[in-house]
């Protein structure tokens, strides 16, 4: 086989129409063997090469004789010494960081650990045995593919409705989805999901991770699976658990397939990526890529004593974004997905541990500037988790401009005030408007709130209103992991019940949770399957339930597709009201000519708020917004104009009758909807006009919508 000395840019594997590039980043190694393997479980390279050049710490060859499928791996040389931070096992075979494919899944022994396993010096140890039969191997791929016209979709932020979803349970039960494409890219891009979506009137995609992840082995061992995928190990490559088409770079293809199948039906994807930690997990985890190409360099080791890592994310490592290789994978793997694959932005887990430049959280950080300074990644959708767990990392509302953050605060607010907390109302308000005490002094939007009220982690929304505790047995640790910290109410019931009160009541608070989410300024995050009442049958932690109890059930009963429809009204509502997604922060005043104050806040008296009002721990409050009072203008500079509405909202245990606002003698209230009806019973909203002045009777724990009709 022919070898020439090759490139250091691109790193990672590149095939350029004659042969393949490979180039590896390691600073503290003393050698690099590139192996070739012509099948997925050989236990030893059918080609080991050694390679002789290194520019800037990149160690690189070119084969012209190898092609696209080639299977790929390093055994990387240097001292093994842990209590320096250096880990070198060249008896371990290592994914490449930049493999743009991967062959399967880590395949668990003994040999997957850089020490031995029971000895004595734990991992002062080192193990010698080849561990090539069990570890993925890198796919050469070739990057070209039939994009057409397809291109970001760049939906504004204040017009866009997020769908976190998961893969593989979204379509593992869909009676329409063809059996062999459930749980994959495919099937997700299938018309049955895709027309669902449509329906629904989302406007993104929020992918559960889909980079090539680990399945730990305790998980394994008790049978159990990480669902999830919150444990990366490949940072540009699909997951091949995903994939219908799992051979070679084909998995590739069906990701760039599903891309485009959805931008045509004008739903963008995001993805969640986890550039805080990987799966090799703590100074006892499995040596499977960055621990032995260069630890000391890829994770943060602590400076008193390098055997051990710096813990941010709780799961054993955190990467180390100080040094400029670390840095550069990120913001390199960033880049493929949006310019090779098409995405159009990213939720970022844990992202306060990627701020962290010494110990504390740095909103300018260099991983933030070089975000900011970059033309393609500056432009795309940008997600916080805004949260690590290191000390100092809850971060809600102190990430730079140009972000988005999973509101925190919004969702807790929201939950307590629902389950009946008292003295909330103020801070209601501020998570109902878009959080102006959170985002407005550093020159962000509403939209920089990602509001939600349920996420992947925690209960669903079915739950919240029907468990007061966590019933985590599933997951085999004693009902220990999980928070225990759920704002949650049972409605008088633990569990599943067939009292019809109680279960009119906890859909009338789905209902509820639901109306406020969608009429709430910022951007409304919904959990995928929510909407359909999916359970999980009280657990709060399913990260590792890999079966029906975490897959969407689409065999729907009449309550649940009445919630389905509720739903598409206040999507259709939030997407076609421009006073339910501002773009700037309301003013309290009256704008220009607008004929009463751009948001106003009512008692149950139908008067203003006073300061008195607001310090009374009541649970009552009306909110109208002002649709002649829109500051914003259209993209061709026109003002925006819109219906006022006004929102009525009970949290208390009992009934009241709300005064509607009377702001003219003339002002005529229409009833949209109210949630104490649901949607497939006959409403009363046609029936007449209520005039300012008037008494509405406000159900308990129930949301009214009213606007003025159109003359």
């Amino acid at each position: 086989m022919r070898i020439w000395p090759g490139r250091s840019y691109p790193l990672g594997a590149t095939w350029d129409g004659q042969g393949v590039n490979f180039a590896l980043f390691s600073e503290n190694a003393t050698g690099v063997d590139l192996c070739l393997f012509d099948d997925e479980l050989q236990d030893r390279e059918t080609h080991l090469i050694p390679i002789e050049e290194r520019t800037d710490q990149v160690w690189h060859v070119y084969l012209p004789e190898v092609r696209p499928g080639q299977l790929y791996g390093y055994r990387v040389h240097g001292p093994y010494d842990p209590g320096a931070g250096h880990r070198f096992n060249p008896a371990k075979l290592l994914i490449d960081p930049y493999a743009k494919s991967l062959t399967g899944v880590v395949r668990w022994s003994d040999s997957m650990f850089g020490y031995r396993l029971g000895d004595p010096a734990g991992d002062l140890s080192i193990d010698d045995r080849n561990n090539a039969a069990n570890i993925p191997k890198g796919v050469v791929v070739d990057q070209a593919f039939s994009w057409g016209g397809d291109q970001l979709l760049n939906t504004p932020w204040e017009q866009t409705v997020i769908y976190e979803v998961h893969v593989k349970g979204m379509t593992m039960r869909h009676p329409d989805v063809p059996e062999s494409l459930r749980g994959t890219y495919a099937g997700l891009a299938s018309p049955p999901i895709i027309e669902y979506l449509q329906s629904l009137g989302i406007t993104a995609v929020e992918l559960l991770p889909v980079q090539h992840f680990v399945n730990d082995l305790y998980l394994k061992e008790k049978g159990l699976t990480n669902y999830w995928g919150y444990n990366s190990i490949g940072y540009f490559a699909p997951d091949i658990r995903y994939s219908a088409f799992p051979g070679g770079g084909e998995k590739v293809d069906e990701f760039k397939s599903m891309v485009r199948k959805l931008h045509s039906a004008g739903i963008e994807v995001i993805l969640d990526v986890v550039y805080n930690h990987t799966g090799e997990g703590n100074h006892f985890g499995p040596t499977l890529s960055f621990r032995g190409i260069d630890n000391a360099s890829y994770y943060r080791v602590s400076p008193d004593n390098p055997r051990y890592y710096m813990d941010y994310t709780g799961c054993g490592n955190t990467l180390n974004v100080r040094h400029p290789r670390t840095l550069q994978l990120i913001m390199d793997s960033l880049r493929y997905w949006v310019i090779d694959m098409h995405v159009d932005g990213f939720r970022f887990d844990l992202a306060s541990a990627l701020a962290r430049e010494l110990h504390d959280v740095d909103r300018l950080s260099a991983f933030f500037d070089i975000i900011h300074q970059d033309p393609v990644l500056s432009q795309v959708k940008l997600i916080a988790e805004p949260w690590d767990l290191g000390e100092g990392g809850y971060q809600v509302g102190n990430f730079p401009p140009g972000w988005t953050e999973w509101n925190g605060k919004y969702r807790d607010s929201i939950r307590r005030y629902w389950k009946g907390d008292g003295g909330l109302l103020g801070e209601v308000a501020n998570r109902w408007s878009g959080s102006s005490d959170l985002y407005g002094e550093s020159g962000r939007q509403p939209y920089a709130s990602i509001n939600f009220v349920t996420a992947h982690d925690g209960f669903t929304l079915q739950d919240l209103v029907s468990y007061d505790h966590k019933h985590n047995e599933d997951n085999q640790e004693g009902n220990r992991d999980g928070t225990d910290d759920n704002d949650s109410w049972n409605c008088g019931v633990e569990g599943p019940t067939d009292d019809p009160a109680i279960q009119e009541l906890r859909d009338r608070q789905v209902r509820n949770f639901f109306a406020t989410l969608l009429l709430s300024q910022g951007v409304p995050m919904i959990c995928g399957g929510d909407e359909l009442g999916r359970t999980q049958q009280g657990n709060n932690n399913a990260y590792c339930q890999d079966n029906e109890l975490s897959w969407v059930n689409w065999n729907l009963t009449r309550s649940q597709l009445g919630l389905l429809d509720f739903v598409k009204l206040l999507i259709d509502i939030k997407k076609t009201h421009p006073v339910f997604q501002r773009r700037r922060f309301f003013q309290g005043r009256r704008v220009e000519d607008s004929e009463v104050k751009d948001i106003a806040w009512f008692g149950s008296h139908g008067k203003e708020m006073s300061h008195e009002d607001w310090q009374m721990g009541l649970r009552t409050l009306g909110i109208r917004l002002a649709g002649d009072a829109i500051v914003e203008k259209d993209s061709q500079g026109r003002p925006i104009v819109d219906e006022t509405f006004l929102v009525l909202l009970n949290a208390h245990h009992e009934d009241v009758d709300f005064i509607l606002p009377a702001h003219t003698k003339s002002v005529r209230w229409e009833l949209e909807f109210d949630t104490a009806v649901p949607v497939d019973k006959k409403s009363p909203k046609h029936t007449k006009l209520l005039k300012g002045g008037q008494p509405y009777h406000l159900i308990s724990r129930g949301l009214a919508l009213f606007r003025t009709p159109k003359s």
